[in-house]
């Protein structure tokens, strides 16, 4: 797959790494492309860095992950280039929500993409020490598009993980924080039972 990387952090650039050394293509993006050349340097020759909108037009997926700080403007500056566009988003909202979670707002400011919330719930580190050990770390999947709910879950097998569906995108407060499954870590052996204690505070 051609994978979009829009903001390129420690996250973002980890998952990108993550999605070369599986032989995707990659893009990674920023307010400042230009500046992103080390970023590029760890992709294995399957990298570029591109702007915003260049980088959602080349992918098949995009992963999301700017700081939350930035998460607006850069949906905006990739316009209708996400439309139609498998988005995962792995941003975490800052601040209180009210009634709708942080991949809620997100998903009213671009409503013709496939979004899927995932990759959230930990930290980096966290992710590294356990990629690829067994048993597998799981990865909540919350979406309510088919499509964006596999391609989620083919990237987190590809990086190491063990995809876990948690429902649609009600559910996905429950990764944010403040929300039970934030900084949970569960293998894929525990997280049934540790989302169905989540399920219980939602309802």
């Amino acid at each position: 797959m051609q994978i979009g990387v829009i903001g390129a952090g420690q996250l973002g650039a980890t998952l990108a790494e993550w999605c070369a050394e599986s032989g995707h293509d990659v893009a990674v993006t920023s307010r400042h492309p230009e500046r992103l050349a080390g970023v590029v340097d760890h992709l294995l020759g399957h990298g570029k860095a591109l702007p915003i909108a260049q980088t959602a037009e080349f992918a098949d997926v995009v992963l999301f992950s700017p700081n939350w700080e930035s998460a607006y403007e850069a949906i905006e500056l990739a316009g209708t280039t996400l439309d139609g566009k498998i988005i995962i988003d792995a941003t975490n909202p800052t601040g209180h929500m009210g009634a709708t979670s942080g991949f809620e707002q997100l998903q009213q400011m671009a409503p013709k993409a496939h979004w899927a919330k995932a990759l959230n719930t930990l930290p980096t580190a966290t992710l590294n020490r356990r990629r690829g050990h067994d048993p597998l770390l799981a990865e909540f999947v919350c979406s309510d598009h088919r499509d964006a709910r596999q391609a989620a879950s083919t990237l987190i097998r590809d990086m190491g993980f063990a995809p876990f569906y948690a429902g649609g995108a009600e559910t996905a407060r429950l990764t944010e924080p403040g929300g039970p499954l934030q900084q949970h870590e569960v293998d894929v052996f525990h997280a049934q039972d540790a989302l169905a204690e989540a399920l219980a505070v939602l309802h």
